[in-house]
């Protein structure tokens, strides 16, 4: 297949196109490189069967020109996804997930490719039904301090159905648990790169509240193996696609500290505004529907992610 990717150039993003590649298929990223970065691209700059085209999916006429020839699937990643970038760019992260959803629904209508959309497990918000089936319709404040981030996903949701229901559109749709591995920025605030950033350093450990909320944590490979057998699969979704382990950040913490041999302390700051108290999904319908679950623990996956921080630090 020749496959769009947008937001190809992101953390999650850059890793399905390698995996893309590999098995053969011909990859457009699509990145503005606002969140983004070349370098994770960089690797396979060169490959014949990948292209890099810079635009902005906000941008209908840009993306139209950026776009030509044969298109038999668009993977709609573009958004920012760490909370660091989100809080700093709200009207972006809205924008990228209606207006941009929307342009790159049209593309897939105009060339007949199956559409698929990146949501997210924000759309549940601070969960009361634990832990999460697709059925959940979400417990989310859509004028909370994370509100743009959830609520653009939501809309992404709703409008890819649309799309299906008025036009007939091929589409699948993946709701993503809290994702790790290489290639996340060291900066971006998410738990996992907070915390082994801060232990490579020896800065304390910033646990928000008292550390017994929970989270569940896919390594990138594991992620991306779903991802791909929802796109090849017969199911419209959303399908979760996350590791069911669950953890407090309490266990998080002390299993980094361990892994990285560091000396660092622990330390507690106020829990945000909307912090979910819990998540973890139900993968019931990916292992019944897609054959897929996790392989990686989460031991395993932080053994495979510390080097790559490390050498980010200059510290390997």
């Amino acid at each position: 297949m020749r496959v769009v990717v947008a937001g190809g150039a992101g953390f999650l993003g850059s890793h399905l196109c390698d995996a893309l590649l590999a098995r053969g298929d011909r990859v457009v990223s699509v990145d503005n490189f606002v969140t983004g970065r070349p370098a994770n691209i960089a690797h396979v700059a060169e490959h014949p069967d990948f292209e890099s085209v810079e635009v902005d999916v906000v941008d209908a006429g840009a993306l139209t020109d950026a776009l030509d020839g044969e298109i038999d699937a668009v993977m709609n990643l573009a958004s920012a996804a760490s909370p660091k970038d989100y809080y700093a760019l709200p009207i972006e992260t809205l924008d990228v997930g209606s207006l941009g959803t929307r342009n790159l629904l049209e593309v897939s209508r105009r060339h007949g490719a199956r559409f698929f959309m990146a949501s997210t497990s924000e759309v549940y918000g601070d969960p009361l039904e634990h832990p999460q089936p697709e059925t959940y319709w979400g417990h989310v404040n859509p004028i909370g301090q994370r509100s743009m981030y959830d609520e653009a996903k939501r809309f992404s949701e709703a409008l890819t159905m649309a799309y299906h229901r008025t036009h007939g559109l091929d589409v699948r749709i993946v709701r993503i648990f809290n994702t790790y591995g290489p290639r996340m920025q060291p900066d971006d605030g998410r738990v996992v790169s907070n915390f082994i950033v801060q232990a490579l350093r020896g800065e304390p450990l910033t646990v928000f509240g008292d550390g017994r909320q929970t989270r569940s944590f896919c390594y990138v490979a594991d992620e991306v193996r779903g991802l791909l057998a929802l796109l090849d699969g017969d199911q419209t979704g959303p399908i979760n696609i996350g590791n069911p382990g669950e953890f407090t950040m309490l266990e998080l913490a002390d299993l980094v500290i361990e892994l990285t041999g560091s000396a660092s302390p622990i330390v507690h700051r106020d829990l945000p505004q909307d912090d979910p108290k819990q998540r973890q999904p139900d993968i019931t319908l990916a292992r019944t529907h897609l054959g897929w679950e996790p392989e990686i623990v989460l031991r395993e996956g932080l053994a495979l992610t510390i080097p790559y921080f490390a050498a980010e630090l200059g510290l390997d």
